[in-house]
């Protein structure tokens, strides 16, 4: 039999699918569990959410032939060490933009009718909190959508069906590409984020954009503005987030990622009402996450049938 190494807990959905096979051995173990190195000797397949597949976890798996990831960032695993074993490192593919796009708004809306803080204070009986007026509204608002891929343009949609004026700063992207959509594009990230009102960053994390949010950027920001970060922890520097925070040089903010994760207990932003937060949970949904088990599940069974869609693979030389 197969042998498949869970890594981190999934829904239910992906390993039924996997031992309805009936040549399946399928092990379950929390993400960076310390019998990590014990399991993976004989494993064929690991699906992992949040566990770092290294080098020498690589290295340590002879029989390994394919690692799933259960999501569609992978900057936890060392793709240069799978290519030159051969091993493809499949991802999820669109199963959780939509649940990704809708968390954004929520976390925005939560900033701007100021939720956290209006519910807090009626449970402390401070009715009167209401006579701040302190929400503000979407509607006529500019939202500046960074990162142009499936997640971010669901959030302009979004955005666009509020009444915002949505523009788009993507590299990847020119007007050409931006424009039959109805939105606005900036070529240059300084001056977009000089008229927004809400800045949402929807990019996966790699050299070019750590920190891609620091002091300079924030310092272009309105101090009425809000920054939303639902990509990855390390996009935005947390220092310099806390310190426009706190010195009222930004309105709000709104983050369900960090650097690093879990974030640490002392981390000052937590202890701000200005900011939201969420324990990066945005495709954390019922739906997504059967989705993301059944994907990680489909790619498994479809490495060991050589059938792998090149479309899902970070690696596809290694389909050979």
């Amino acid at each position: 039999m197969a042998k498949v190494l869970i890594l981190g807990k999934i829904e239910a959905a992906g390993i039924d699918l996997l031992l309805e096979q009936g040549r399946i051995d399928v092990r379950e173990l929390p993400d960076h569990s310390p019998d990590i190195m014990q399991q993976v000797g004989d494993a064929d397949a690991i699906v992992v959410r949040m566990t770092r597949i290294d080098s020498r976890l690589i290295d340590a798996a002879p029989s390994l032939k394919v690692v799933a990831r259960h999501g569609v960032g992978y900057e936890a695993v060392d793709v240069a060490a799978l290519t030159a074993r051969g091993i493809p490192l499949a991802l999820v593919g669109d199963v959780n933009s939509g649940a990704v796009a809708e968390h954004t708004l929520a976390m925005m809306l939560a900033v701007s009718k100021r939720i956290v803080v209006h519910d807090r204070a009626l449970r402390d009986g401070r009715f009167d909190v209401r006579d701040r007026f302190a929400a503000t509204e979407l509607a006529d608002k500019t939202v500046l959508i960074v990162g142009f891929g499936r997640i971010g343009r669901r959030v302009a949609q979004h955005c666009a069906a509020f009444e915002m004026d949505v523009y788009v700063h993507d590299p990847f992207f020119g007007i050409d590409e931006v424009r039959p959509f109805g939105y606005k594009y900036s070529p240059i990230l300084q001056d977009a984020l000089e008229i927004a009102d809400y800045v949402c960053l929807h990019v996966p994390k790699s050299a070019e954009t750590v920190n891609l949010i620091g002091k300079p950027e924030l310092a272009s920001m309105k101090p009425t503005a809000t920054l939303i970060n639902v990509s990855r922890g390390g996009i935005v520097d947390e220092a310099a987030l806390f310190d426009a925070l706190s010195q009222g040089r930004l309105a709000g903010a709104a983050l369900d990622v960090f650097e690093p994760e879990p974030p640490l207990t002392d981390n000052p932003l937590l202890s701000l009402d200005s900011v939201v937060l969420s324990p990066h949970c945005a495709a954390f949904t019922r739906e997504c996450g059967r989705r993301m088990s059944v994907a990680c599940a489909r790619n498994v069974l479809a490495a060991f049938d050589g059938s792998l869609d090149p479309a899902l693979v970070v690696n596809p030389e290694t389909l050979g």
